[in-house]
């Protein structure tokens, strides 16, 4: 007995139990504001409620509506085209230009990269007004394409179902582009100047370079960027709502839409805290395969 304590001790000794103290506040802090809020939304969203008076147990009810609902689908379909705009086009746009930034010595990159990052620091309903302002039909881009004699191509841009939705992608594009490539140019700065060299001294060309060298060093970069961007294209509301709310019909709605409405304007809490149980686990599902994908890659 007298052993078995001592080796209990000698063990407790090794460990780093004070460590775990500092870990506490941050715990308390996350359980209360995140873990919390979560499980009551799960909770909720096993009743039929209306926010104010006694609520009915429905049970699963609500996803299986959510699953039968052709509006939802459709809106997650539109989630699905914003996961190119917000994700793959800055990904790429920021791998890009952080090769040719590598390559090419450019004078006050220092301010270029801050200019890139101002989408980031700005509030995304400023981002949006602006934007809708650029796209109104007496704005600048139509009046750009008038002055250059392309009057054909004028239009009402958030107006037309045809070009809605793309033109909301590519607000999204233009304020995830300064974050990747703010995260790419840190990690580009990591990478050992003898790499370049050797690739160069062996022949390798622009595309080669970037293709051995850049974008196997920046694969954990990239793997961050993708995590943050798909994040934000399905959570998608804030640049929706302020530009299109939605419309022209039913042409740029995403399930963050449908959930704003339930929740507040037909007051369908119920249905609204289903929607935001499953957009968070499709979010966290998707995050995940990203992860592992290029885990295994790195491997």
């Amino acid at each position: 007995m007298t052993a078995s304590r001592a080796r209990l001790r000698a063990w407790a000794r090794r460990q780093y139990w004070p460590a775990y103290l500092y870990l506490l506040p941050g715990a308390v802090v996350y359980v209360l504001f995140v873990l919390r809020p979560l499980l009551m939304t799960a909770w909720i969203s096993l009743f039929d409620w209306d926010g104010l008076t006694l609520g009915t147990w429905v049970g699963p009810d609500n996803y299986t509506a959510l699953l039968t609902d052709p509006r939802l689908r459709e809106a997650l379909l539109h989630s699905l085209v914003f996961l190119f705009f917000y994700a793959l086009v800055p990904v790429a746009a920021g791998l890009v230009l952080t090769a040719l930034m590598v390559r090419v010595r450019i004078r006050g990159l220092g301010v270029f990269r801050a200019l890139l990052f101002v989408p980031q620091v700005l509030s995304t309903v400023v981002v949006a007004v602006s934007w809708r302002w650029i796209y109104d039909p007496d704005g600048p881009l139509n009046g750009l394409l008038r002055a250059v004699g392309l009057d054909a191509l004028a239009r009402s841009w958030l107006g037309d179902n045809a070009t809605a939705l793309p033109a909301v992608g590519l607000i999204g594009s233009w304020v995830m582009c300064g974050l990747c490539l703010v995260l790419f140019l840190a990690g580009a700065l990591r990478i050992p100047r003898e790499l370049f060299e050797a690739a160069r001294l062996d022949g390798a060309g622009p595309v080669r370079e970037f293709r051995t060298v850049i974008v196997p060093a920046l694969r954990g970069e990239t793997g961050l960027a993708l995590v943050l961007t798909v994040t934000q294209a399905l959570r998608n509301f804030d640049i929706v709502w302020n530009t299109t709310a939605g419309g022209p019909g039913h042409s740029t709605t995403v399930p963050s839409v449908f959930l704003y409405q339930d929740a507040f304007v037909s007051r369908e809490v119920g249905d609204a805290a289903a929607i935001g149980i499953a957009l968070t686990l499709l979010t966290l599902t998707v995050c995940g395969l990203i992860t592992r994908v290029l885990r295994e890659r790195e491997g």
